[in-house]
């Protein structure tokens, strides 16, 4: 098929969803706050998640990939001018009034914090130093998580894969809704509030749902965490803690950079479980936006994720996308087509683990 073909067939997918998300606007009832969503449960599917079987067949194809995999020599040196930018920022906030630190903290540090956050999600996947330098991945894991000011980089790792591993299964995939988020907020302005808190979703939910004993590096993350506040508070002052923490916060909420937290899953079109974005904001976000990619390939580090796209546009190109994480938020809220239910959920999921690992090693060895 010629790229001329695929370019059309992509084209007639966006203009599809387009044209889907214009039928829905027109319904002036989606801005009536307490408009209720039309979903009223998950999206329930027994067919395997996608990216496996995508994944087989891109390298069958193309097997050029398997020289994306590995790390990314430049990407510890970002995650170090970050967090040095946010020590240089401590000194610059001291002594601001609370209306500038406010603006200050949603508008420029809780979008550095958020590219930290989703630094320690490359991480995750060994991003740092490699599969086999665990230990060196864990402890650049913390230095990255030193401004976020809440300790979470150690645990992050554990729920993290499990979510690539089994994605959509019920009690495992903690990137899901509970019920009772569901339930809960059902309506346009019961959505917006959901939004403002996912912060503290992200946070509690797994603890609720899927709780794990705690591995001794988690102690050490939180001791290291706390006493760095400790010594911010005391050196710097509260203002300049709100700055850091208050920032990295408001920004997985309300933000632009915190729609990715809805664009990745969220059935915005009928089957599809995985969507990539593909705008600016993937400059400060580790390129998380090209989610169908990462999915399916995550040990390919971020910086190299649009050259699979490159390599594979028949398989990217005919797929729905996002291109504002803005209108995602938007979209969210007021169609009531979409909410916490618009997820799609398993009660079993093969675990692809061990294939994944495999290409890892090949890559190493060769």
């Amino acid at each position: 098929m010629g790229s001329s073909t695929e370019e059309k067939k992509g084209t007639g997918i966006q203009e599809w969803a387009d044209e889907t998300a214009r039928e829905r606007s027109s319904d002036r009832s989606i801005f009536v706050m307490g408009n209720k969503v039309t979903r009223t449960d998950f999206e329930w599917s027994d067919e395997e998640e996608p990216h496996a079987k995508r994944r087989k067949e891109i390298l069958n194809k193309y097997p050029q990939i398997k020289k994306l995999f590995g790390v990314d020599p430049t990407f510890k040196w970002k995650v170090l001018f970050l967090v040095v930018m946010q020590f240089f920022m401590m000194f610059v906030m001291k002594g601001q009034s609370w209306p500038v630190t406010i603006l200050t903290a949603y508008f420029f540090g809780g979008v550095i914090n958020h590219a930290l956050m989703l630094a320690v999600h490359e991480i995750a996947h060994s991003a740092g130093f490699g599969y086999d330098k665990p230990m060196a991945n864990r402890l650049l894991g913390m230095f990255a998580n030193l401004p976020i000011g809440l300790p979470f980089s150690v645990a992050f790792k554990g729920y993290h894969l499990e979510h690539h591993r089994y994605q959509g299964k019920d009690g495992v995939d903690t990137d899901i809704p509970t019920e009772m988020e569901a339930k809960l907020f059902c309506t346009t302005f019961g959505k917006f509030i959901w939004v403002c808190l996912q912060p503290f979703f992200y946070t509690i939910r797994p603890l609720i749902t899927y709780p794990k004993q705690p591995i001794k590096l988690e102690y050490v993350n939180t001791a290291i965490q706390l006493t760095f506040d400790a010594l911010v508070i005391h050196y710097f002052g509260g203002r300049v803690f709100f700055y850091l923490v208050g920032g990295s916060i408001m920004a997985m909420g309300f933000h632009p950079v915190a729609g990715h937290f809805i664009s990745e899953h969220y059935m915005f079109n009928q089957g599809f479980e995985t969507y990539s974005y593909y705008g600016p904001l993937n400059w400060v976000t580790f390129n998380v936006g090209y989610h169908n990619e990462h999915h399916d390939f995550p040990y390919i580090p971020g910086s190299r994720l649009p050259e699979v796209r490159k390599i594979a546009p028949e398989y990217y190109n005919t797929i729905p996308a996002h291109h504002s994480w803005t209108k995602v938020i938007y979209n969210f809220i007021f169609d009531p087509a979409i909410g916490p239910y618009a997820r799609i959920k398993r009660k079993e999921v093969k675990n692809v683990d061990h294939e994944l690992k495999s290409l890892a090693q090949e890559k190493k060895t060769e």
